[in-house]
């Protein structure tokens, strides 16, 4: 059957509701290993796991709850191992880098920002900043719409410089945002969104963070940004070193499901 672990925390930590149910169908309660000053949130792995919306939330349900009352440690959904007695084994194996990790997120919430362009906005400001496209763009219309060539070269023009804009507006973002977190991890892009950036912020400075992102927004009018948070610290599980190592982090500490 398997050791379903939702996260990692002191063995110290407030204790959990009693009837909080976690993943499966029907939900397997929640309990807690201890071992020595770690505990490990976890559960029954059922037989067969795979991501439905319906486990998804489970896990980020067992994670709040245990969030809300002190730092954890959170693990990405589907880690497994093979029983409680292997899970306890890994606390004891890694309990001085888990406990390091625990002192250095104790206070913190991860918030994540997502950011892309409104097209029409970004467009009118590229037309301001730039002679040669708006110049280009007034002799097409002059013309009754350009030549296809010019046309295309017009659209290969504005394409390079919105793909500019976007470049420089992520860097712009990730360095308005840094002085104001305790860690930013730029996290991989994916369509649509020309920035993906996780804060680690101190739970005593989120108004202020949220604050200042709004003001971003703002600012910057031809910029959609999205906020998502308070989440636990999943991109900062890991010192910044230990990402690099090939061994793996905190969080694959105790497998993925397969299958």
């Amino acid at each position: 059957m398997g050791t379903y672990v939702y996260g990692i925390m002191r063995a110290s930590h407030p204790p959990l509701r009693q009837d909080l149910d976690g993943i499966g169908d029907p939900p397997r309660p929640v309990r807690v290993l201890r071992e020595g000053e770690l505990a490990a949130i976890v559960s029954d792995a059922p037989g067969e796991l795979r991501p439905k919306r319906r486990d998804l939330l489970a896990h980020q349900r067992v994670l709040d709850e245990a969030g809300a009352a002190g730092v954890v440690l959170p693990m990405r959904f589907g880690g497994v191992s093979p029983d409680d007695g292997t899970t306890t084994a890994v606390l004891a194996e890694r309990a001085e880098g888990l406990l390091e990790r625990l002192r250095a997120l104790d206070g913190t919430v991860e918030y994540n920002i997502k950011a892309n362009h409104d097209e029409e906005a970004v467009l009118r400001l590229i037309m301001a900043d730039r002679d040669d496209i708006r110049s280009l763009a007034e002799e097409n219309r002059a013309t009754g719409g350009g030549t296809q060539e010019q046309k295309v070269r017009l659209g290969e023009m504005v394409a390079a410089a919105v793909q500019e804009r976007e470049a420089a507006d992520a860097l712009m973002l990730q360095q308005a945002l840094e002085p104001l977190a305790e860690a930013v991890d730029a996290g991989p892009q994916s369509t649509g969104w020309l920035a993906n950036l996780s804060c680690l912020v101190n739970r005593d400075a989120a108004e202020r963070f949220l604050a200042a992102v709004d003001a971003l927004g703002q600012e910057h009018p031809h910029l959609v940004l999205r906020v998502n948070g308070p989440l636990p610290p999943y991109s900062f599980v890991d010192a910044p070193s230990s990402r690099q190592q090939a061994e793996g982090g905190t969080a694959e500490a105790f497998g993925t499901a397969s299958g």
